[in-house]
């Protein structure tokens, strides 16, 4: 192998855990780009990714990479700037140990992020929410955890990482039951629960089956619930309460559309968007305010309060159809 394999070690298991502190997941992603781009690179030069060399990597090859994610993989400029920003960490880190290529690197590190659209978020209404809360079947093991694992996910507005990393020794039961939650960016937040939820949550706590597994969900064969293991199971009860709430065939339910029907509740219901941020765990007000542009109460609530300019009266008479006729061209 060459010295950039020692330099990816190095990144990915010292530099990201260790000196920045990044979470198993922001690793993750940033060792899938840069598996994407050496695969990339090697087939594109044709040589073994471990015979890759530094020298190798310069701005063009970068660029080729980020169209390729976008044309060949279908990427959003979304996905392609998530991948760019790993390639980016990973040069500026190169930077200190490879002084003699400063100048490729700053090259690379000049390519912009592409703008991206702002769309209007997807969620759920009150009776589409219900309908979903309402589909495990409260009668079999399996369906009094998905129904706290739901009940979790909305009202406690959770990412997928934080539902199915949650341990048992993040459960606070006195005096209410309420949840530790390590959230994004490693900001820690409590939240107390809904009665509803605390009461589908110690269902579940009361049939979870004891083993080495910390985690509070389980799967079947008694390991931590996977990310894809709760969306699968978050799909396969939404085409259960589509059957109640036809509304929902027209939606993209995904784990994080549960996040965002948990905020529009919250800033329904107190007007203050400091709230939705507190309770969400964001860490800038500005995340939060893509709420204000979905929530059409907040916007009919400005509309009514202004006064509009006045319309001036007037009467449209139609032309006679004969004198029409008659009028030249």
């Amino acid at each position: 192998m060459t010295t950039l394999a020692t330099h990816v070690s190095v990144f990915l298991r010292e530099r990201l855990p260790l000196e920045r502190g990044a979470s198993e997941r922001t690793c993750d992603t940033y060792a899938l780009a840069l598996r994407l781009f050496f695969e990339f690179a090697a087939k594109r030069l044709k040589v073994r990714p471990s015979a890759l060399e530094l020298g190798q990597l310069d701005a063009q090859l970068v660029l080729d990479f980020l169209t390729h994610l976008e044309t060949e993989r279908a990427n959003a400029p979304a996905t392609r700037n998530v991948r760019l920003a790993a390639i980016r960490a990973f040069m500026r880190f190169i930077e200190y140990r490879e002084p003699s290529a400063f100048e490729q690197i700053q090259r690379i590190r000049s390519i912009p992020m592409k703008r991206v659209d702002t769309r209007l978020i997807d969620y759920l209404n009150r009776d589409e929410m219900q309908a979903l809360l309402d589909a495990p079947a409260p009668n079999t093991r399996d369906g009094i955890r998905d129904r706290a694992m739901l009940y979790l996910a909305y009202s406690a507005g959770l990412r997928v990482s934080e539902l199915v990393g949650l341990r048992l020794e993040n459960l606070i039961f006195s005096p209410r039951l309420s949840i530790h939650v390590l959230g994004k960016g490693r900001r820690e937040r409590a939240l107390p629960l809904w009665r509803e939820t605390a009461t589908a949550l110690r269902a579940w706590l009361a049939l979870r089956p004891t083993g080495q597994a910390t985690e509070v969900f389980l799967n079947r064969r008694g390991a931590a619930m996977t990310r894809s293991g709760f969306e699968y199971i978050l799909d396969k009860h939404v085409q259960t309460a589509a059957r109640r709430s036809p509304s929902l065939i027209t939606k993209s339910v995904s784990p994080h559309c549960l996040r965002h029907s948990c905020a529009l509740s919250i800033l329904q219901s107190t007007g203050d968007i400091r709230k939705v941020a507190l309770w969400l765990g964001h860490a800038s007000i500005q995340t939060t305010e893509m709420y204000l542009r979905a929530d059409t109460t907040t916007l009919l609530e400005t509309m009514n309060s202004t006064v509009p300019p006045t319309l001036r009266k007037g009467h449209f008479r139609a032309p006679d159809q004969l004198i029409e006729l008659l009028t030249p061209r």
